[in-house]
């Protein structure tokens, strides 16, 4: 029991019981520890000294597993205040107080009442006090110890990754590892020999070993074979105890695989084979198999065979999952030529291991006799393929080739010829069942078709089914029978055009092959050599320019040209043809860039598409609908100006200001009528504006200055009468001018009607509504005078 606190109360003594296992006898330990003493010392002050301890004990044991009928004693607390009369009270806390640990609590003795695994819990941490009992005060600081659960052998050794699977290398080494088990015992590996080890081997020998302390397996023979025992079982013991008598034990299995090593060269189980190989086989086709047997598996077991000998008629190649070596036809086999082939075939390991070479050489040879059959063949072409030319404008019945088969067997039977007609070839041609000649069936055009592949048919006579077949490939020779064309565009010359310009070049094209097409010439026809407008110059290229023999041509009188060009190859004979060209006159801008021509001209040189015109024309139409609408609605909310025939009124504007007479010069500039040559250039009226204007007429300044005020307005207003451009509604002007009354009367354009006047005012009828009236005074004042 261990004292934690420095206090000066009085220490306890405690009595310790523990139990040693080789003696078997239990031993109760008491340690007395001394109360504080305190001295009084004359002329000297108290002295308080610390207690002395004697020992100390922190530690009771007991042991595991304990199947008595009483409780197990484990020890005994005990303090110096306790005089035996009862006054004091052991009280016991902590892990497994109460349970598993009870105490007397007044004379300390502490048993356990269960039976403990120390495998499950090592120790027990527990706190013992002393208290007085009547006033239930401690009489000592609590203390703290330990129970020590001690341990017995009762684990026996286990192997936790038990059963094992192994493998080791056939042929190895005596003393190779194949591995190391390790045993786990779950007793005390600090107390005694319960959970020391030892291993054996209880089956495998003699072919491995174990080493006890570490356990590593090993092998104990040499030259184990794999092919001779693949497995083996391996049974390990390990014991406790350091396996003396008494001890547990515990045992697993290992499972011990040898893998293969490459220790066995291939054998062929026969050194003579024979084949039997019908000269009909078909080159490539395989025609036998023969294998080496190899005890080895896996890679070790690969095997390449190869022809050691030979004319290249055979090969051989390894089928890599059944390690045969496949015989195969490289050249066509004749009976009447060979009836018999011997091969010397070699298998040999493609795999080696050094280690085993003193085994023997890893390969193998046998002989294979490959012997040929006589078979009734077809007919064989002397060709592989044919290939003929033609002209196109053959005859009919022009021989174009012929093809030769003959029978290969020693009968050498007669053969026929036939061409496998289908669709689209093969009727143009026919051919001499007995001789194999082609001939034209039809009349041939290289510009329909200038390549033919045909098949023909050789099949025995005496027996039909035994046919052959071959391509034949016919060229059809070009023979100059299409003449030259030029190739039709659009040919424009501007307005602007200068005389030896460029404004075109023409092209042609020719059906016939390049030896009687290009190259190409151009030229004028005869009788138009002379053109005043267009000539024509070849370029040496297959092409030729156009060019102008003239400046400046006029839409207006002539928008369209017509030339006509002669094309001629180079074939023999030459063919040659006349096009009409249209050359047509557009206005350009400076670059040569073409302006317009006309409508479809402008659009085309502007490079819009019909749906971009389709789009502006639809754009232009919203808008004239909308700009329609708009006027329909002004329209309608305007008010007219006459609601009746009865309500008349003139167009007179009203002031209601008067003036000061001639006095008064500041209301209006009376200078106009003061001096008439002020007023001598013409000024438009402000209601409209005139879309002729005219002319003003300049009067001498003598002759102006002589004439009065009177006879200008009259001059005026005879002018304003016959001018085409003043409106028809009248307009009241207001002059300053005071004095006797005018005999010229009214200055109203209205009275000016009576006057001698040729003007129609029919016109005012177009005017609409807001003019009627006028319409019909000026009419009903023109009909008076009429009359």
């Amino acid at each position: 029991m261990k004292i934690t606190s420095t206090s000066g109360i009085c220490p306890v003594l405690v009595c310790l019981c523990f139990v040693q296992r080789c003696y078997g006898a239990m031993h109760h330990t008491s340690i007395k520890v001394t109360k504080n003493q305190t001295k009084h010392i004359e002329g000297e002050t108290e002295v308080h000294h610390r207690p002395k301890r004697g020992w100390v004990w922190n530690q009771f044991f007991v042991l595991e597993e304990h199947i008595g009928p009483d409780p197990q004693y484990v020890g005994k607390l005990h303090s110096n205040s306790d005089k035996g009369d009862g006054s004091v009270k052991y009280i016991l806390t902590g892990e497994g107080a109460g349970t598993i640990f009870l105490i007397d609590d007044t004379t300390g003795d502490i048993h356990a009442t269960k039976s403990l695994d120390r495998e499950q819990k090592t120790h027990y941490v527990l706190h013992a006090q002393a208290i007085d009992r009547r006033t239930n005060k401690p009489l000592e600081p609590e203390s703290e110890f330990i129970i020590k659960v001690q341990d017995i052998n009762d684990n026996a050794p286990e192997f936790p990754d038990g059963p094992y699977i192994v493998s080791v290398p056939e042929m190895s080494d005596i003393g190779t590892s194949v591995i190391q088990v390790t045993a786990t015992d779950g007793d005390d590996p600090t107390y005694g020999n319960s959970a020391r080890v030892v291993y054996s081997i209880l089956q495998g020998q003699p072919y491995f070993s174990v080493d006890p302390k570490t356990g590593v397996i090993r092998t104990a023979l040499p030259n184990m074979d794999r092919e001779a025992r693949e497995h083996y079982s391996v049974v390990i013991q390990a014991k406790d105890m350091a396996g003396q008598v008494g001890g547990l034990s515990g045992s697993t299995t290992i499972n011990v695989t040898l893998t293969d090593v490459n220790d066995n060269p291939p054998r062929f189980p026969q050194k003579h084979y024979q084949l039997y190989v019908p000269e009909s086989a078909q080159v490539g086709s395989a025609v036998g198999k023969i294998k080496a047997n190899d005890a080895d598996i896996g890679l070790n077991a690969d095997i390449r065979y190869s022809i050691m000998n030979g004319d290249g008629v055979f090969s051989i190649s390894t089928d890599k999952e059944t390690r045969e070596g496949i015989l195969s036809l490289k050249k066509p086999l004749n009976y009447e030529k060979k009836k018999l082939y011997s091969l010397n075939i070699e298998g040999v390991n493609i795999h080696l291991d050094h280690r085993f070479s003193h085994l023997g050489p890893f390969k193998d040879s046998t002989m294979l006799k490959v012997i040929v059959g006589d078979v009734d063949e077809a007919p064989l072409f002397n060709m592989p393929f044919y290939e003929m030319e033609v002209y196109e404008d053959a005859k009919i019945g022009t021989i174009v080739g012929m093809v030769t088969a003959q029978d290969p067997d020693s009968t050498s039977s007669s053969v026929r010829y036939f061409i496998e007609t289908n669709l689209r070839e093969g009727k143009e041609f026919e051919i001499d069942t007995n001789n194999g000649a082609i001939r034209t069936a039809t009349h041939l055009d290289r510009e329909e078709n200038p390549w033919y592949n045909i098949t023909v048919t050789a099949a025995e006579t005496d027996n039909p089914s035994l046919a052959s077949y071959v391509s034949v490939l016919i060229k059809v020779l070009d023979v100059n029978d299409n003449p030259p064309h030029i190739v039709i565009e659009d040919i424009v010359v501007c307005e602007n055009g200068r005389s030896g310009q460029v404004i075109h070049t023409i092209r042609a094209t020719d059906q016939d092959d390049t030896a009687n097409g290009p190259r190409f010439y151009f030229s004028l026809p005869e009788g138009h050599t002379m053109n005043p407008n267009f000539t024509i110059k070849n370029n040496e290229d297959n092409t030729a320019s156009i060019i102008t023999r003239r400046r400046r041509f006029s839409r207006t009188s002539q928008d369209e040209y017509y030339l006509p060009v002669v094309v001629a190859d180079s074939g023999i004979p030459s063919l040659s043809s006349t096009s009409t060209l249209t050359i047509r006159v557009c206005a350009c801008e400076r670059d040569g860039r073409v302006r317009t021509c006309h409508a479809e001209a402008f659009l085309s040189s502007a490079g819009l598409s019909t749906g971009a015109l389709i789009a502006i024309l639809l754009c232009v139409v919203i808008l004239l609908a909308i700009v329609v609408l708009f006027i329909t609605l002004r329209r309608g909310k305007k008010e007219p100006l006459i609601i009746s025939e009865e309500d008349i009124r003139e167009n007179v504007v009203t002031y209601d200001d008067e003036g000061g007479g001639e006095e008064d010069t500041e209301a209006f500039d009376i200078s106009a009528l003061r001096n008439p040559s002020a007023a001598e250039d013409l000024k438009y009226r402000r209601d409209i504006r005139p879309d002729v204007m005219c002319t003003p007429r300049h009067q001498d300044l003598s002759a102006i200055e002589s004439i009065n005020v009177q006879e200008f307005i009259k001059q005026r207003l005879a002018e304003a009468d016959h001018d085409p451009s003043v409106p028809p509604y009248d307009s009241l002007q207001t002059y300053a001018y005071e004095g006797q009354r005018s005999e010229a009367g009214s200055i109203s354009s209205i009275d000016s009607i009576g006057t001698q006047s040729d003007q129609d005012y029919t016109y005012l009828d177009d005017w609409g509504p807001e003019f009627k009236r006028l319409a019909e005074l000026y009419g009903e004042k023109e009909q008076e005078r009429t009359t």
